[in-house]
């Protein structure tokens, strides 16, 4: 599990990236890269980590399920999502 302030610096980089998301793409059009560089650093979208929803890993993340990968293992074995099963020939 990671620790709670990891997973919270990061919900707050999403939602400053929300907040900044027209602007930063109306200085890239214009080509006002100095303007660009007065904004956060954090509301960069390449400083967003993915991270499981359930314990806020940050490495091996299935993208699609928004898990890590030792999350989805347990819960596909446990056939808690839908369509994944162990494979087995």
């Amino acid at each position: 599990m990671a620790r709670k302030s990891i997973i919270a610096r990061n919900e707050k980089r999403k939602k400053l990236v929300e907040k900044y998301a027209a602007k930063r793409e109306e200085l890239k059009k214009a080509g006002d890269y100095a303007a660009l560089q007065q904004l956060p650093r954090d509301s960069s979208a390449t400083r967003v980590r993915n991270r499981c929803v359930l314990t806020g890993r940050g490495r091996g993340n299935y993208a699609k399920f928004g898990l890590c990968r030792h999350m989805f293992r347990k819960l596909a074995l446990e056939g808690k999502i839908p369509g994944i099963r162990k494979a087995s020939w």
